[in-house]
């Protein structure tokens, strides 16, 4: 049964670039070219396609997903919202600012 080419995520097709950069020798475009022949519309662009291979060349191998610094997840449950719903209803002058400190 073949495959749909939307199962394919960014691990996996950064996986399939890294094979052919690495072990094929292909340049970007000849790369970006296979992956529009085989996956369609649902290949990255070209520049997706150059950054990954730029990446494997400044000795960047991973293919997963790496944690990312900035604005931390924020996690919202009903609690969290009962408690900023009561501070609001006692003084609706509270301003977004004050209710996160």
């Amino acid at each position: 049964m073949p495959c749909d080419a939307r199962d394919f995520n960014n691990i996996e097709t950064r996986a399939v670039i890294k094979y052919f950069f690495f072990l094929q020798g292909k340049a970007p475009k000849e790369i970006h070219a296979i992956l529009k022949e085989t996956l369609g519309e649902h290949a990255p662009s070209y520049a997706t396609v150059k950054n990954w291979v730029a990446q494997f060349k400044r000795s960047d191998f991973s293919t997963g997903v790496t944690s990312r610094s900035g604005i931390p997840k924020i996690v919202t449950t009903p609690e969290i919202i009962d408690q900023i719903h009561e501070v609001i209803l006692e003084d609706r002058r509270f301003s977004a600012k004050s209710i996160a400190e």
